[in-house]
């Protein structure tokens, strides 16, 4: 018998172990491809997108470096500073600057003018509503073709607290409505549903018909939290009953929604179910991918891999339900070494996000850009 030497039976070893593990690997890439084909055929794209604000540089570098490519932009702070007659040149300025930075402005988010009397009822309104609708004309013009709107009065997206601590000690926000019920009524009082139901409905007579003709998708973002009334003020885009009866006040291909799949969670809803429902009705026009853990009345944030909700299921689903349009994650944790100054919306946890989802849409074959 051949001596056999340390060298050679470690040479032999490593080899064995290659080739076990080049048999594994195999498995696993069969199994991914099997996964991939349990897909049955995605037929949508994906526009992996972030949210700014103009001038956030170095945001949009980081975005750009992880190989985001599409933007939603937050106008209101440059128009509400800018004549109606200028709102053209003003976003024309902001869409050449993206597009210097390699970005393609897929629609703006948040209201792009002041329309705080529209959602209340209050004197103005149609001056609020005129300006909205000179918006909406200059993205035409523009190609910008989407605009995630929201109707919660005074109090917008809501927390009770910015500092919970999550894994490893990161920061995330919190609802509590014991803690909201506490801090009273706000400036405007008690305001019925009824009256909210008047206003959006006032609202959506005089702009989506404009919006359809000018070809503007307006998606409507669910209140956050999905709880009436908070703090006083009753709030209605609270549950699909509503948001159905919302697309039916004005029936429009335009008339459309904002897919925020936490808040329609927090609801109660299968949110599953309805993604599938109204993809197939082409009634998504964008999606916000986060997750909460808790109920309505009380909630805190997640990371996107941690939470309750089945996020590969959710990706697959909108593939395969031909959504076309914007997806950005939202509301992530802010993480070591970050301001906590805008929580929710620093940017580290947002990479890992990108990350997480592109390894889920990779291994899924789900197509995106």
């Amino acid at each position: 018998m051949a001596k056999i030497t340390r060298r050679d039976y470690i040479k032999g070893t490593l080899a064995s172990a290659a080739g076990a593990g080049a048999v594994g690997t195999g498995r696993r890439v069969q199994a991914a491809s099997k996964g991939r084909r349990s897909v049955a055929t995605p037929r949508g794209t994906i526009q992996l997108a972030e949210l700014f604000t103009p001038g956030e540089d170095s945001k949009l570098k980081l975005a750009r470096q992880v190989g985001v490519t599409h933007a939603i932009v937050m106008v209101n702070r440059v128009l509400t500073q800018t004549t109606r007659d200028r709102y053209l040149e003003a976003l024309k300025q902001i869409k050449s600057d993206f597009e210097a930075a390699g970005m393609t402005i897929a629609g703006i988010e948040s209201d792009p003018v002041s329309t705080e009397k529209t959602k209340l009822g209050l004197p103005g309104r149609d001056e609020e509503i005129e300006n909205y609708l000179a918006v909406l004309k200059a993205l035409s013009e523009l190609g910008i073709p989407m605009v995630c709107y929201n109707f919660m009065p005074g109090l917008g997206w809501y927390r009770t607290r910015f500092d919970v601590a999550e894994r490893g000690g990161a920061l995330v926000s919190e609802f509590d409505n014991q803690a909201a019920v506490q801090q009273g009524l706000t400036e405007w009082g008690e305001v019925s549903e009824e009256k909210i139901w008047a206003n959006l409905e006032y609202f959506l007579k005089a702009v989506i018909p404009v919006a359809e003709k000018l070809g503007i998708k307006m998606a409507l973002h669910p209140d956050d939290p999905p709880l009436s009334p908070l703090r006083g003020t009753a709030r209605i885009a609270t549950s699909a009953r509503n948001f159905r009866r919302v697309l039916s006040i004005v029936p429009s291909p335009m008339n459309g929604i904002t897919f925020c799949q936490a808040n329609f969670k927090l609801m109660g809803e299968d949110i599953a179910a309805l993604a599938r429902e109204w993809c197939a009705e082409k009634k998504i026009f964008f999606v916000h991918f986060r997750d909460v853990e808790g109920t309505r009345e009380r909630f805190r944030e997640t990371f996107h891999d941690n939470g309750p909700t089945d996020m590969v299921q959710m990706l697959r689903i909108y593939a395969e339900s031909g959504f076309d349009g914007p997806m950005r994650p939202d509301h992530a944790p802010t993480m070591e070494g970050e301001s906590n100054d805008n929580p929710g919306y620093a940017m580290v946890g947002k990479i890992f996000a990108f990350g997480y989802m592109k390894g889920i849409m990779r291994a899924s074959g789900i197509t995106y850009v």
